[in-house]
């Protein structure tokens, strides 16, 4: 009896004591796997992140030849032509030095993106002027809003807002008051514009750091509409079918098309040729899909990055979207 027990209790140490192996092992391997996990997601955005910059800048160069060839900016110009996505060993079998080895998986990294003029949209800054509400500016916002059926009282809102916090005074600068200034169109809820208004304005706005004058080789019909005084929407879109078949080389090249509309094309208030730019790119590497949208200023052959934003999108179920400003 007694050697029973004690072979009873030796084989509950045993299986004790593989249990407790087992358990160690299983953390210790666990441990490891998420070790290795963290280094490759790590390793993943890090990639990611250098191709997305080399992206941009190839944006950048593509911008500085546009300008070093001159002329207006239309949309059958290289930059306008979206990249569609594509192998990213697609664009590195070219290359001689062979850079394009020390990425991993080479073959299952694609790249997209597109370079959109910023000028083609009305710029919410063009309502303030030297501290008051612009008369011009404003006007152009008006038409805006009836032909999108928003209410009144929120340009009204938006547009003292927007001054209030604009304003170069110290006395506003440390008014408890006085709402932040928006960087983006997302933002405009700081001052008092209702999600509703937000999301219907986006397509048609921008929010750009000086006042400019739209494309209209560029804009949708609505925004020219909205830019030139005096302008039906029907006339707007015959603005936008002629250029498709001939750019706009100047606002003469406007008045000539539409003469009974000459004076509010000399307003001051459209142009043919564009300053600020947004640049998207768009990465997918196995299941991690990186978004990045970058505002560039091309100021002669100088194109500078005024502000990056950059997403990284998981993969479902998840559809966690964190973002990184840059």
């Amino acid at each position: 009896m007694k050697r029973t027990l004690q072979q009873g209790a030796a084989i509950l140490t045993a299986m004790l004591t593989v249990t407790l192996v087992a358990s160690f092992a299983a953390a210790a391997l666990w441990q490891q796997w998420r070790a290795v996990e963290v280094e490759a997601a790590t390793r993943a955005r890090l990639q990611a992140s250098w191709i997305l910059t080399g992206a941009l800048d190839w944006s950048r160069l593509i911008l500085r030849e546009d300008a070093r060839a001159g002329g207006a900016d239309h949309l059958a110009e290289p930059w306008a032509v979206p990249l569609q996505e594509a192998r990213l060993s697609t664009f590195l079998a070219a290359d001689s030095t062979g850079a394009g080895e020390a990425l991993t998986d080479a073959d299952n990294v694609f790249l997209s993106g597109q370079i959109t003029d910023q000028q083609a949209l009305l710029n919410l800054n063009n309502l303030v002027e030297a501290g008051r509400i612009s008369e011009i500016g404003y006007r152009s916002f008006q038409r805006l809003f009836e032909l999108l059926g928003l209410p009144a009282a929120e340009l009204s809102r938006l547009a003292e807002n927007l001054r209030f916090a604009s304003d170069i005074s110290t006395d506003n600068r440390s008014s408890p008051q006085a709402p932040l200034m928006p960087q983006e169109v997302d933002q405009l809820a700081w001052l008092g514009i209702s999600p509703a208004t937000v999301a219907t304005l986006k397509p048609y706005v921008t929010l750009l750091p000086a006042r400019t004058t739209i494309n209209l080789n560029t804009a949708a019909p609505e925004v020219i509409y909205a830019a030139v005084g005096g302008l039906t929407l029907a006339d707007a879109q015959e603005l936008v079918a002629r250029r498709s078949l001939q750019p706009l080389r100047g606002v003469t090249d406007a008045t000539k098309l539409l003469p009974q509309h000459a004076s509010g094309f000399t307003e001051g208030t459209v142009g043919v040729s564009s300053r600020f730019f947004e640049v998207r790119g768009r990465l997918r590497l196995d299941t991690l899909v990186v978004e990045e949208r970058s505002l560039v200023q091309r100021e002669g052959l100088e194109v500078r990055t005024l502000r990056r934003e950059r997403g990284v999108l998981e993969p479902p179920p998840t559809q966690r979207i964190s973002l990184a400003s840059r």
